[in-house]
């Protein structure tokens, strides 16, 4: 016997009046009922309602057993409502992580907005360039660089890693500024040092430009390489060399002109950059949101539009 489902459709009687009135109000038949109020009194060992052809009446134990069904029901009605809230609201700790540059200049600057907008997520936020493994380091979502190679995630494509090739304006007085790709052979280039197990790392030290005549590849050398993009940047105001930094780095930096865009008729490639989860984790709301939430701000349709 379903015992809840037994108190609903007593409670029903009680409410109703009539086991006829109570099957309407179940959508069970009159048989239906009468069968579940049966196995009730057969389970309690006592009579709840006095049945007669012509009436029915609740016995005295009948009128406490429904005032605690009622009590009963609303408990779990508000148990339910209490799950489904839960599922439906985004709340608790999120575990994410994103590249240093795009969580300093772009990630935690919209944070703002998103925890705003749900507030009862609490947000653990890991700046860094090493490609992490979610499981093992406990993340729910991941901001990399690069094609993922792994089928177990999910990747959503955001806007792509745009970068700039920058000097300062110290370094170019006295060394010059190169006319074209092949010339940074002979010119101090700074370059940056891809974690390990990255796609990037392998491309070192070679820059790849896009010009007027097409796509050419460089050698490059220089003195200094670094892990981090914004020692990188220091560097490059130092006068040490010329380095190729993100766009979203140094952007403040060229219209300051603390920094001049070398070769500007060149673009660098752009890398690709995407928002990864586990591919079998079932989606928490509080996950759900902020996938949205990134893809709808930093997503790789605003590049399209642009």
């Amino acid at each position: 016997m379903d015992l809840l489902k037994a108190m609903t459709v007593f409670v029903r009687v009680v409410e109703t009046g009539s086991l006829t009135a109570a099957a309407e109000a179940c959508d069970l038949s009159p048989t239906m009922v009468g069968n579940h109020l049966q196995a009730l009194e057969a389970r309690l060992n006592t009579r709840l309602i006095h049945r007669t052809t012509r009436k029915q009446q609740i016995s005295a134990f009948g009128r406490a057993y429904y005032e605690r069904c009622v009590e009963i029901l609303g408990l779990v009605n508000d148990a339910e409502r209490l799950a489904l809230d839960h599922l439906a609201t985004p709340r608790g700790v999120l575990r994410i992580t994103a590249p240093v540059i795009f969580n300093s200049q772009c990630l935690v600057p919209a944070l703002a907005d998103y925890c705003q907008r749900y507030p009862e997520v609490r947000l653990d936020v890991v700046a860094s360039d090493a490609v992490s493994d979610l499981i093992d380091d406990g993340f729910e979502a991941a901001i990399r660089l690069g094609t993922p190679a792994s089928a177990d995630l999910v990747a959503r494509p955001l806007q792509p890693y745009r970068l700039v090739l920058v000097a300062s304006a110290a370094y170019l007085d006295t060394h010059g500024a190169p006319s074209n790709p092949a010339a940074l052979g002979a010119h101090e280039c700074l370059t940056y040092a891809y974690p390990p197990r990255s796609e990037l790392r392998a491309q070192q030290p070679e820059w790849t430009l896009t010009g007027p005549d097409g796509e050419t590849s460089v050698a490059i050398g220089g003195r200094l390489r670094v892990d981090n993009a914004d020692a990188l940047r220091r560097a490059v105001l130092a006068g040490m060399g010329i380095a190729l930094l993100p766009a979203i780095l140094v952007e403040t930096d060229l219209r300051a002109k603390r920094l001049i865009e070398v070769l500007p008729d060149y673009a660098a490639r752009t890398r690709p950059l995407n928002l990864l989860y586990l591919r079998d984790r079932q989606m928490s709301p509080k996950l759900r949101s902020f996938v949205d939430f990134v893809v709808e701000r930093f997503g790789a349709q605003h590049a399209a539009k642009a």
